[in-house]
């Protein structure tokens, strides 16, 4: 028996045009018939979002609001969190909001921020590491490290490790990585993950979401069936403030296909939300509800070997003191 929706599904995805634009989006859910992800029941569990001021984020932690969630909105600009929360609650009529003021590329910060979050919140069900954005100019953290680098592996990283004991009590739990599909470009790295004097800020942003997407897998293996649930995701081309601010020139061609932000952050909701699919498997990269292989080209499959993967969970691990 031929499964058209797969043979549908496998189609959409082997051009990116019309997987990674809303192309792709309408399609497939309208052929699942998706459950809107706003008709999810979250009362009772706790929802961590970093990067919760706007895009993905903002989107994110509002429809959590929206689904009864207690969540906590992480943002490294105090004004900008707390308007977000106030706005969100707003919207939402949902006053079980919480802000936690934290730089994610900075470890003193990301410390202090965990610390606050553990001592007001007796669980975290899902750990959502959104922040990030791509920097057009080389630049460094407190300790030297690359700003990239800092904030989208190097920080979560560091949290993951500071909630993981919370994760398990609060388990069935979810950590969800916003990657990018940019990965895909990107082999694997670890000695020069970190770009010095050539830096080109797209290819950074793409090394540091492939090592999100190696990491994600990584923390599935080290911690199985301990109750948390690893996943990585990528939302498509969505015209997000991100994009608009850093790629204005590939938005202003492709700006007629791209996804809302709301089509962006669904899949993310829904692995936070649903409890079939999402709790049935760990360490997955998911684009648009399902999973996705983490490799479309040669040379960056051939780059990821164990030796290096090794590589880069000793050298995270190096970085960082819990």
């Amino acid at each position: 028996m031929v499964d058209w929706k797969h043979v549908a599904d496998s189609a959409i995805e082997i051009p990116i045009v019309t997987s990674f634009t809303r192309v792709g989006y309408d399609v497939r859910s309208r052929l699942e018939h998706w459950r809107p992800v706003d008709q999810y029941s979250l009362t009772g569990r706790t929802v961590v979002v970093t990067g919760a001021t706007s895009g993905l984020g903002r989107s994110m932690a509002e429809t959590l609001a929206r689904c009864g969630a207690t969540v906590v909105l992480w943002g490294r600009s105090s004004g900008r969190t707390e308007d977000a929360r106030d706005a969100i609650a707003r919207s939402t009529g949902n006053a079980t909001l919480d802000v936690v003021v934290s730089d994610m590329s900075e470890p003193d910060e990301i410390r202090r921020g965990a610390a606050e979050l553990l001592a007001r919140h007796e669980r975290v069900d899902v750990l959502v590491h959104n922040a990030g954005a791509l920097a057009p100019t080389r630049m460094l953290n407190s300790e030297g490290h690359e700003s990239t680098v800092a904030a989208q592996v190097l920080g979560p990283f560091l949290l993951t490790s500071l909630l993981l004991d919370r994760l398990r009590a609060s388990a069935p739990s979810r950590v969800i990585t916003m990657s990018s599909g940019g990965m895909y470009a990107s082999p694997l790295r670890v000695e020069d993950l970190e770009m010095g004097e050539d830096y080109r800020g797209a290819e950074q942003y793409a090394r540091a979401k492939r090592a999100q997407v190696t990491l994600n897998e990584l923390w599935a293996q080290h911690h199985p069936g301990q109750g948390v649930h690893f996943h990585a995701v990528h939302p498509g081309w969505a015209d997000t403030p991100g994009v608009q601010e850093s790629l204005p020139a590939f938005r202003r061609v492709m700006r007629p296909l791209l996804r809302t932000v709301e089509q962006g952050a669904d899949t993310a909701l829904w692995l936070a939300a649903d409890d079939g699919a999402p709790l049935e498997s760990n360490g997955g990269f998911w684009h648009d509800r399902e999973r996705r292989p983490i490799h479309r080209l040669g040379f960056t499959k051939r780059s990821d070997t164990p030796e290096r993967r090794q590589a880069l969970w000793d050298w995270c691990s190096s970085q960082i003191s819990v």
